[in-house]
């Protein structure tokens, strides 16, 4: 299956701030078991093209320039969210950072949170048993390949899904645009389509946005 799941929000210079569109969505908002394991250590060793790109991925700290446009957005992923995510403050932080991480490498919020609903249904916590952490699931080896700071948690949430959403990114490349292969490769079940197709079906019955 190709399809074209990019962004559909403009980028801003990394100066953008996000105090006001913060606001302005916490205002309206006031009124208002994780999968086995994703995007396994490679056998044969890290792969040094995706170990750059999450290096680069860590130093960029581009935001959004359009805030009507994304605090709508939040209120909306935020209704649908509300049963999984009980705390309104920590359903706005996860949707502010799906959204801008998702933004920063060009894939749809939506499949963003689609992943996340398969992976981890949203509990930022989650371990797999092959030790996956947080939101994407991401695995601890790539903290020491990327010599993060001793204390760097992959279960904080801007951590967790800005890795998250450069390795998906990165496969997505990597298959030339196959969605369905880039989420098997994700998942670690390349040449399979359970995973892709759970996701997929996720995304078209909870998180599409007309």
């Amino acid at each position: 299956m190709r399809l074209s799941i990019l962004s559909r929000h403009k980028r801003a210079p990394a100066t953008t701030r996000f105090s006001s569109l913060w606001r302005g969505a916490a205002i309206l908002l006031l009124c208002a078991g994780p999968l086995t394991t994703a995007h396994a250590e490679p056998s044969k060793g890290v792969d040094a093209a995706l170990k750059a790109r999450l290096q680069n991925a860590i130093a960029d700290t581009s935001s959004f320039d359009d805030e009507f446009d994304a605090t709508v957005w939040l209120t909306d992923m935020a209704l649908r969210l509300e049963r999984r995510v009980e705390d309104p403050d920590e359903r706005l932080e996860i949707l502010r950072y799906v959204h801008q991480e998702a933004q920063r490498v060009d894939l749809a919020p939506e499949l963003v949170l689609a992943v996340i609903d398969i992976e981890s249904a949203f509990e930022r916590f989650a371990v797999s048993s092959a030790g996956a952490r947080g939101l994407m699931q991401v695995m601890p080896f790539w903290l020491d390949e990327l010599e993060q700071p001793e204390g760097t948690n992959l279960f904080d949430i801007p951590t967790n899904l800005r890795m998250g959403c450069t390795i998906l990114r990165y496969y997505l490349d990597m298959e030339k645009g196959d969605l369905t292969r880039a989420l098997a490769r994700y998942n670690g079940s390349t040449g399979k389509t359970w995973y892709s197709e759970r996701v997929l079906g996720r995304l078209s019955a909870r998180w599409f946005q007309l």
